[in-house]
């Protein structure tokens, strides 16, 4: 077998994955698709404007890598990138990957204080981000004790990542690896509100892109891909760029947030054919759907992830969009989707039936497996879980456990082998597929001078879809006017 590949028997169930001694997964992605003679065809079509051709990512890949390589970022580096869904996403993350560099793709709607804290946490050598998150972004690196080498913007005036790869070469060699040693980063939450660096294999991406997108889904190089979720998700990062590269198809971007009118707008002028969105994203673009006529015709699939979604929104998808949902669990130590409903095996209100090339056991309380419909801890087994937390062996401890992964989630498995979702362990919420902490709630409201105390807890809203919802005690009563609770809800975004 030469370097750099991996050989892929699709006629064994699951498929049968074969790796290279020496194994840099970036080959498998962006190389290969330019010997399978994709060099003309569109990868990325962004919503922002332009588009980009596999040899136009193939180039500007290599000279992302040059340029990290070229100031002294060595491998095993760590560079965190908060950086919008666009094209130098693309370049900088699989740049690193070829030069042997760690990538850290950082969620961009976090804030100063949670940037210094992975600065300092992952002891980066570069930091790279989207002008647009400068205002948070920089005060970070001002205030971290962790001063990173270098620091610089992805486009705009001045040395930023577009203007040096103007001047950098084409053409790169990969750096050794294997299949097994650590690729990427991504940065999890879970149960806590402690960020948690989840460190990936190279093997990783090739074993959800193949499991999941081209087994379960049966994504191929026809398909046109959007996610609303966004690169920096697990979800995403699955979504709108490794399936789309590992097949050989095409995925739209959209920089902005994904809200009804940008995703309707996205879906009808760029024809995708397969959607990933959230399910309180759904129920939006089901309530636009009540006044609004849109043409929904190129979509075959959808699918859902990030919370539970309800049997309702399913039913009214169907019949407003003429496609099902197609609703799923995933996770950042899994990667991607690794229990799933199916196009032609969905039952509505569970989360399907482990995807091939997974394992997973309901455990109790005494570490024993449950009977069907008996609920407890979901643990799964997989090629594409993360190996540990980085400087966290502790949590590590915790959640890989004897080569299974504590999903931190509740369920229960029927007698026809489908999982039901029955809640998160611990106190986290999770909202619009993000995990949210009441207890940060709790203290931005009492922040406020009209708040003297606050409890926030989940709450179904109309389209069964948890919600904080805040209880609230005011220092003076006479302060609850008409407007108050639109004040206390700015307060909170504002944080």
């Amino acid at each position: 077998m030469r370097d750099h590949t991996v050989t892929v028997d699709r006629s064994t169930t699951p498929t049968t994955l074969t790796f290279a001694p020496n194994f840099n997964v970036a080959v498998s992605f962006i190389d290969r698709n330019l010997d399978e003679g994709r060099g003309d065809k569109i990868i990325v079509r962004s919503a922002g404007g332009g588009e980009v051709t596999y040899g136009q990512l193939a180039q500007n890949v290599n000279r992302a890598g040059n340029v990290l390589a070229g100031l002294g970022i060595a491998p095993g580096d760590r560079v965190l990138m908060m950086v919008k869904d666009c094209p130098e996403f693309f370049y900088l993350f699989w740049g690193a990957i070829k030069a042997g560099i760690v990538p850290v793709p950082i969620n961009t709607l976090l804030r100063a204080k949670d940037y210094r804290f992975m600065i300092e946490d992952s002891a980066c050598t570069a930091v790279v981000y989207s002008p647009e998150f400068a205002e948070e972004v920089e005060p970070a690196l001002g205030a971290a004790s962790h001063k990173p080498a270098h620091a610089f913007r992805t486009e705009g005036g001045g040395e930023t990542l577009s203007a040096r790869m103007a001047g950098a070469s084409a053409e790169l060699d990969p750096a050794p690896a294997t299949a097994e040693a650590d690729c990427f980063w991504l940065y999890s939450s879970g149960t806590t509100g402690t960020p948690k660096g989840t460190v990936h294999a190279h093997r990783d991406m090739v074993v959800t892109s193949e499991y999941y997108g081209v087994r379960t889904l049966g994504v191929g190089e026809d398909d046109i891909c959007f996610s609303a979720a966004k690169l920096f998700f697990a979800y995403g990062l699955g979504n709108s760029m490794t399936v789309p590269l590992w097949v050989g198809s095409s995925a739209v971007i959209l920089p902005g947030p994904p809200k009804p009118d940008s995703v309707f707008d996205v879906i009808e002028r760029y024809r995708p054919t397969v959607f990933y969105g959230v399910p309180t994203l759904y129920a939006a673009l089901l309530k636009a759907l009540e006044s609004e006529t849109h043409d929904l015709d190129s979509l075959r699939v959808c699918v859902s992830a990030g919370e539970a979604l309800p049997a309702d929104i399913l039913r009214r998808w169907r019949e407003n969009a003429g496609t099902a949902i197609l609703d799923g669990i995933g996770s950042t130590e899994a990667l991607h989707i690794f229990i799933s409903n199916t196009l032609d095996d969905i039952k509505a209100g569970t989360s399907g039936r482990i995807v091939a090339g997974y394992q997973a056991r309901i455990v109790g309380d005494d570490g024993n497996e449950t009977a069907p419909g008996d609920s407890g801890r979901l643990m799964i087994r997989g090629e594409s879980t993360a190996g540990y937390y980085w400087n966290n062996p502790e949590k590590t401890a915790e959640t890989m456990v004897e080569g299974w992964l504590n999903t931190g989630d509740t369920y229960f498995q029927d007698e026809d082998g489908y999982f039901h979702y029955c809640g998160r362990s611990g106190d986290m919420m999770k909202v619009g597929g993000i995990w949210c902490s009441p207890f940060e709630i709790e203290a931005k409201l009492v922040d406020h001078p009209k708040v003297l105390e606050a409890a926030v807890v989940g709450r179904a809203d109309d389209n069964e879809l948890i919600k904080p919802e805040a209880f609230i005690v005011l220092n003076d009563p006479a302060d609850a006017g008409d407007d108050t609770a639109e004040e206390l809800s700015r307060h909170c975004k504002e944080g």
